[in-house]
C-alpha cells in the first residue's frame, strides 16, 4: 500500500500536465491562433543572423519555430506540453528528487504556465519573440547544465572552471537563464558531499565573477543591441510601457526560488530516505506504536501534497487570464481573417457583456459587409468597456490595421503595420496586411517581396501563394469577394494624415467628410453620419443614398434617424416620406414614455427605455454618449 501511495506524487504531476493541455485546447483556441499570428519564423540564414544580435538569441529562434505550430492548436499544445514534461524530468533528475516527493514539481510547473497564461493584452506589446516557449527552453538548458556540473569530479577545480566556461557559452545563447544556471551551481557546491570549505568558497567566488564578467564582456565586445541596464535580464520579457509593472515578474521569481530550494534540498532527500529506512526497522520492532508513527508520517505526507496541489492549482486558476472580451476579440479576428462575417456576428449572439470598442468595430464591419448594418446595428449591445489590463491598450493595436484595410484606407494600414513592426518586431500578421495593401495600391514589387518572405514560413506559404496569383491579374483582384469592397471604399481617396490613434473616430469622420459616386461608399458615409449623430451631415448623405437606391426599401435605422431629426428640427419636410409604420409607432411610444417619465435621472431611465427601445436609433441618440474612444 505504501509503495502504491508513492506513485500518487508523480501521478499528480502527470494529471496537472494533461489538465493544462486540455484547458488550452478547449478555452484558448483564439489566443493560440493569435500567438502564432503575432509570431514570425523564417527558414533563412538572414533570419537567424537577425536573432544573433543580442544575448538569449537561441531562445527567440527556437521559441519562434515552435510557436508556429499553434497554427494547428493540437500540435502546438502537444509540443508545449512535451517541453514542460521534459523540463520537469530534467529538474527531477538533476536535483535527485525522490519519487514520493515528485509533487514538488507542481510549483515550477505552475510558474511556467502562469508566465504564458497571464500575458493578456501584453501579447500586443511583448518584444521578446517566442515567449510561449522561451521560459521552458531556457530553464531546461540551464538545469541540464547543472546536471553536467554535478557529474564532474571534485578535483583540479574542474567544477569552478566549468562554471566560468559554461556561463560564457550559455549567456549568449539563453541570456539570464545561463546566469541562473551558474547561480544554481554555486548553491549546489554547498550541498554536495566531500568538498572542502576552501573549494566551496573558491567555487562561489567564481560563480559571482562569472555572473558579473560575461554580460559585461558580451556587452562591450559581442552584442550591439542590448542596453547596459538590460544585460543581466535578456531572455525574459520587459513588462514596461509607460511604467514598469513588477507583478508580472512574480512567476519568474517563483520559478527561480523553487529551483534554488531544490538545490538546497540536495543531500537532504538522501538523508531523509536513510532515516525513513531506520524508522521502518524501528517501527517493525515496536509493533502497534510503530503503526501510529506510520499513520502520523503518512498524514504529514498527504497534508504536504494537498497543500502543493492547492497552492499550485489555485495560483494557475487565479492568474490564468480569463477576460471574456479579450478572448472574444481573438475569435472575431480569426473570423475576419477567414472572411467569415457571419461568424463574427455569431460571436456576439446572446452575449450580454458590455463589449470593448474593438468588438463593436468588428461587429459593425461584419454587418456592413453583409449589407445589414442599416437594419441591425442597434440590435447589439453598444459599449466601450475598457480593457481589463494595466497596460494602456489602444484599439489601434488590437484591430486598427485590420479596420483601416477593410474600410479601404490601405495607406493607414500600411503605415501602422510598418510602425508596429519596427517597434515590436515583424510578425506574420503585419506581413499579410502589408501584402494586401500592396496589392490594392498596385505596388506589385512590394507585394512580391512580402509574398517571398511569407513563403519562408511553415504555415503561411499557401496563403502567400494564393494572394501572389493576383499580382499579375488585376481584373481578378478587383472582382474577387475579398477585394471588391476594398476597391469601392477606396474611391473617396486615401491620403495620409494624423489619426491620433483614434481609429474608429478617424474612419467615421473620414467617410462623412468625403465624397464618392460609389453606392457602397455612400452607404458607409451615411452610416458614419449616423454614428456621429450630426444632423447637418446626415441629410445630404441620406438623400444621396435615397437617390442612388430608387424604388428600394430604406433600411430601418436610416428611417429612424430621418424621422427623429425631421420631427425634432423641422428643417426638412418629412411628411411625404414613406416611413414604415413600425418606425413611426416606435417614435411615438418613445416620446410618450419620455414625456411621462417620473425620474429626472438618466441612469434610472436608461434600463427602462432599453427594454423597449434598445434596438432603435432613438435610444442610441438620447442615451448612448461619452463612449471611450481609445
Amino acid at each position: 500500500m505504501k509503495d502504491k501511495l508513492k506513485l500518487l506524487s508523480p501521478a499528480l504531476v502527470v494529471v496537472a500536465l494533461l489538465t493544462t493541455a486540455c484547458c488550452l485546447l478547449v478555452y484558448e483556441q483564439g489566443f493560440l491562433w493569435k500567438a502564432q499570428e503575432m509570431n514570425l519564423f523564417l527558414d533563412t540564414p538572414l533570419f537567424l543572423k537577425q536573432q544573433m544580435v543580442t544575448s538569449g538569441w537561441l531562445l527567440t529562434w527556437i521559441g519562434c519555430y515552435f510557436t508556429e505550430f499553434f497554427y494547428h492548436p493540437a500540435w502546438g499544445v502537444t509540443l508545449l506540453t512535451l517541453w514542460w514534461a521534459v523540463l520537469l524530468m530534467v529538474i527531477w533528475r538533476t536535483f535527485r528528487i525522490p519519487v514520493k516527493w515528485t509533487a514538488v514539481l507542481l510549483i515550477p510547473l505552475a510558474a511556467v504556465i502562469i508566465m504564458n497564461m497571464d500575458v493578456g493584452y501584453w501579447i500586443y506589446y511583448l518584444k521578446l519573440r517566442g515567449h510561449f516557449f522561451a521560459a521552458a527552453i531556457g530553464t531546461t538548458v540551464a538545469v541540464l547544465s547543472v546536471w553536467l556540473f554535478r557529474l564532474l569530479p571534485a578535483k583540479y577545480h574542474l567544477q569552478s572552471v566549468y562554471m566560468f566556461v559554461s556561463t560564457g557559452v550559455l549567456y549568449p545563447l539563453i541570456g539570464i537563464y545561463g546566469l541562473f544556471a551558474t547561480l544554481l551551481m554555486g548553491v549546489l557546491l554547498w550541498r554536495m558531499d566531500r568538498l572542502t570549505q576552501a573549494y566551496r568558497i573558491i567555487g562561489s567566488v567564481v560563480a559571482v565573477l562569472s555572473i558579473v564578467f560575461w554580460p559585461l564582456f558580451c556587452y562591450n565586445y559581442v552584442f550591439c543591441q542590448t542596453g547596459i541596464h538590460n544585460i543581466w535580464w535578456t531572455g525574459i520579457p520587459m513588462y514596461w510601457v509607460d511604467k514598469e509593472l513588477p507583478a508580472y515578474y512574480i512567476p519568474y521569481y517563483v520559478l527561480a526560488a523553487s529551483l534554488v530550494f531544490l538545490a538546497l534540498m540536495d543531500g537532504r532527500w538522501k538523508m531523509e530516505e536513510v532515516r525513513g529506512k531506520k524508522d521502518e526497522v524501528r517501527r517493525k520492532k515496536s509493533g502497534s506504536k510503530g503503526k501510529k508513527s506510520i499513520d502520523r508520517g503518512l498524514a504529514l505526507w498527504l497534508g504536504i501534497h494537498l497543500a502543493l496541489v492547492a497552492v499550485a492549482g489555485y495560483s494557475v486558476y487565479r492568474f490564468w487570464y480569463k477576460d471574456h472580451n479579450f478572448h472574444k476579440e481573438f475569435r472575431m479576428q480569426q473570423c475576419m481573417e477567414n472572411l467569415d462575417w457571419q461568424g463574427v456576428l455569431n460571436e456576439e449572439a446572446g452575449d450580454d457583456v458590455e463589449p470593448t470598442r474593438a468588438i463593436v468595430m468588428m461587429r459593425n464591419l461584419a454587418l456592413f459587409r453583409l449589407g445589414r448594418q442599416g437594419d441591425e446595428m442597434y440590435h447589439y449591445i453598444e459599449g466601450s468597456k475598457l480593457c481589463d489590463s494595466p497596460v494602456p491598450v489602444r484599439m489601434m493595436q488590437v484591430v486598427g490595421y485590420g479596420m483601416y484595410y477593410n474600410y479601404g484606407l490601405a495607406n493607414y494600414c500600411h503605415r501602422w503595420c510598418l510602425e508596429q513592426g519596427v517597434e515590436f518586431g515583424w510578425r506574420a500578421e503585419y506581413l499579410k496586411y502589408l501584402m494586401r495593401c500592396a496589392l490594392v495600391t498596385g505596388e506589385n514589387q512590394e507585394a512580391r517581396k512580402y509574398a517571398s518572405l511569407l513563403k519562408h514560413t511553415r504555415y503561411h506559404k499557401a496563403w502567400a501563394e494564393k494572394y501572389e496569383r493576383y499580382i499579375d491579374r488585376p481584373d481578378q483582384l478587383k472582382s474577387s469577394k475579398e477585394f471588391a469592397p476594398i476597391f469601392q471604399l477606396m474611391t473617396g481617396g486615401d491620403y495620409l494624415g494624423s489619426d491620433q490613434m483614434m481609429v474608429e473616430k478617424f474612419i467615421m469622420e473620414r467617410f462623412v467628410r468625403s465624397h464618392s459616386d460609389d453606392k457602397l461608399y455612400q452607404e458607409q458615409s451615411l452610416l458614419s453620419a449616423l454614428w456621429m449623430k450630426d444632423i447637418q451631415m446626415f441629410w445630404p448623405r441620406f438623400f444621396e443614398y435615397a437617390n442612388s437606391h430608387p424604388g428600394q426599401r430604406m433600411p430601418t435605422h436610416y428611417q429612424e434617424a430621418a424621422y427623429l431629426y425631421g420631427s425634432l428640427e423641422h428643417e426638412v419636410d418629412i411628411s411625404q416620406m414613406p416611413f414604415d409604420e413600425q418606425v413611426k409607432r416606435d417614435y411615438a411610444a418613445f416620446m410618450d414614455l419620455a414625456n411621462n417619465a417620473t425620474s429626472p435621472s438618466e441612469d434610472e431611465m436608461r434600463p427602462i427605455f432599453y427594454a423597449r427601445f434598445g434596438h432603435t436609433f432613438y435610444y442610441n441618440y438620447f442615451f448612448v454618449h461619452d463612449l471611450n474612444m481609445y
